[in-house]
């Protein structure tokens, strides 16, 4: 067997090293180019984001239900009192009641407000437990762990592992320079601070195991557009869960949702929902650059 010469070996190292950096763009632009974003802030928003999940649909369907239950709660009160003040002042009533008890009255609001909490909860309960209850068999498995202040995604079953890093977040300020880097991600200067050098991504349709940790402080990884959030808590392991509805692929941007230190504000979350059939094509770039296997590379060698 014949080596190649050292100063040739070194030469193919640092080919290598620098083929595997300038990759990294390469993994972004396996996935579509027209991949909308939908889960991000509006300007003076007043509503929830565009819901992604079943989850978001039930919480955004309860949070219309219960604005109900308030809104007439809030009404009656409020013609009681104006009854009250109306009808009992000292003008119109000069001679007040004088009795202190009133059984049938009394009866009346403290069963009515247990029906109340028993139909909220009769409804709460099984969103609360839908969330909370995990798929047996996922379709993928992905840890997530905090860090001050970043986040690292690991595909498990794909032997995948990668930081996330906020485009930017070494001068915190929306420089030229930041602005040209998020353009090269494919990405604006309106997703200044939300977006990252590298994405979670995952598939639509499928059911999606988060294992939330944390290496230092507590974290929170939250994505509005899901109805999903977990703590990463050090030394423990949290789950989360969520399918994304088919359709609904695009970009989705979340934030660290626990006051972690001096840097909590620059540590957002990007997760790109795409098709099957663009996962898998992720999926074996993505294994060129972050599971360590590189495509296959031919030195050339003097007989």
């Amino acid at each position: 067997m014949r080596l190649l010469p050292r100063t040739t070996a070194v030469a193919a190292a640092a080919a290598a090293v620098a083929a595997w950096s300038a990759s990294l763009p390469a993994v972004a632009q396996t996935l579509p180019a027209d991949l909308p974003v939908i889960g991000a802030p509006a300007p003076a928003g007043m509503g929830f984001q565009p819901s992604a999940t079943s989850l978001k649909h039930d919480i955004v369907w309860l949070d219309s239900f219960l604005l109900v239950i308030i809104a007439a709660i809030s009404a009656f009160v409020l013609l009681l009192l104006a009854v009250v003040i109306l009808r009992y002042n000292r003008r119109a009533n000069p001679n007040p009641a004088r009795f202190t008890h009133n059984s049938p009255l009394e009866v009346a609001w403290t069963i009515i407000p247990v029906m109340i909490l028993v139909v909220i909860g009769s409804f709460s309960l099984p969103v609360l437990f839908k969330q909370q209850i995990m798929p047996e068999r996922p379709d993928l498995v992905v840890k997530v762990t905090g860090h001050q202040w970043f986040w690292s995604y690991e595909y498990p079953d794909h032997g995948l592992a990668f930081d996330s890093f906020m485009i930017g977040g070494g001068s915190q300020q929306l420089t030229p320079e930041v602005v040209a880097e998020l353009e090269d991600a494919g990405y604006t200067a309106a997703e200044f601070r939300l977006a990252t050098d590298t994405a979670m991504v995952v598939p639509t349709g499928a059911k999606i195991l988060v294992q939330v940790t944390a290496a230092d402080v507590i974290h929170s990884w939250t994505i509005p557009a899901f109805g999903v959030k977990q703590d990463g808590i050090p030394g423990r392991l949290a789950d989360l869960w969520f399918e994304v509805e088919p359709g609904m692929e695009g970009t989705y941007f979340g934030q660290c949702s626990e006051l972690c230190g001096k840097d909590h504000a620059f540590m957002p979350i990007t997760v790109k929902a795409v098709t099957p059939e663009d996962f898998q094509i992720w999926l074996e770039s993505a294994a060129e650059v972050f599971a360590g296997r590189p495509a296959p590379l031919t030195l050339a060698r003097n007989d």
